[in-house]
């Protein structure tokens, strides 16, 4: 029994550490990535609300018990305080992993899918997330043109959307190596084959469920005649990095272009943080995830020069 007891211990002690590495919930963080007690916004009118979109891993399946790493965060929260025209930068990580579309049972399955999608996809359902809450802030009484949407991966590929439709409900959006469809740029092979050989190899590989859906939501996003995004993209990420010249057809679109190495502004990259309560400090390794890095933070005066041209 005493065995039994102290396995059962070391094993809540793991999972109770691991969860600590995470934010598991929505809300206002403070710089050192902890969830505000105080959820209020005051003085409303004198904030910027920046909102944060995390990825997800199971395309459009829900998923229990993620939402974003500390270390996620790091460069969000390097950005809180900061004053733009007196008016303070506050930051909300948004944790909407737990939707699922309506068809996720067959949309990645090539033998059961049929089109068309049936019901709302997993994006969708963020997206009118993300709306709602915006509703809220306005209500609270931040002005509209003060609340920015942003997101990695498919958190990015999101807000694309989202300001497709609704950019007259934020002031702007900024988007890190937005991509929700798989690691399409190495598995396809694009740098050795060229886009359209890659997306038939991709259609093929995985069926038209997703590959029509991922041409649906570009399409949308194409039809934007004014789309306030600023938009991250790395040529060597395995995601979407050969695929996103697109972004830069549409009015509104600043896209950077990070690098063509894993460094920024000759500054070698690494990400940091905890990892079963234990600090760690690495070098990066999957350029999809250089938005997270220190380096990363280079970019800022360029994030808080955009925010400011459009409040």
């Amino acid at each position: 029994m005493k065995k039994i007891l102290t396995i059962f211990v070391i094993i809540f002690m793991f999972i109770s550490s691991a969860y600590a590495d995470k934010l598991l919930k929505s809300g206002f963080i403070n710089k050192k990535i902890k969830i505000l007690s105080n959820q209020n916004i005051d003085n409303p009118e004198n904030k910027i609300v920046i909102i944060y979109n995390h990825g997800q891993n199971k395309h459009d399946a829900p998923i229990k018990n993620e939402c974003a790493w500390l270390n996620n965060l790091n460069n969000s929260a390097s950005l809180i305080g900061k004053k733009i025209k007196d008016k303070e930068i506050m930051v909300y990580n948004f944790c909407t992993n737990h939707f699922a579309g309506d068809d996720y049972k067959r949309i990645w399955n090539k033998k059961k899918f049929k089109p068309p999608y049936k019901g709302v996809s997993k994006l969708e359902k963020r997206l009118s997330a993300n709306l709602d809450l915006i509703e809220k802030f306005i209500q609270m009484g931040v002005p509209k043109n003060q609340i920015f949407i942003t997101g990695h991966s498919c958190g990015g590929w999101m807000i694309m959307m989202f300001l497709a439709k609704h950019s007259d409900k934020v002031g702007g959006g900024i988007s890190y190596m937005q991509a929700c469809y798989g690691k399409l740029t190495k598995e396809t092979k694009v740098e050795k084959i060229g886009i359209e050989k890659a997306l038939k190899k991709f259609r093929k590989k995985e069926g038209d469920g997703p590959a029509d859906l991922r041409k649906s939501q570009i399409d949308e996003i194409l039809k934007s005649k004014n789309l306030p995004a600023l938009v991250f993209t790395h040529p060597k990420d395995p995601y979407d990095g050969l695929l996103s010249d697109w972004v830069e057809d549409i009015p509104g679109v600043e896209r950077i272009i990070i690098s063509n190495d894993k460094k920024v502004n000759g500054k070698k990259c690494y990400r940091s943080g905890v990892n079963n309560g234990k600090p760690w400090k690495d070098e990066i390794k999957n350029y999809h995830y250089i938005n997270w890095a220190d380096c990363f933070q280079f970019y800022n005066p360029t994030i808080l020069k955009f925010i400011e041209s459009k409040i």
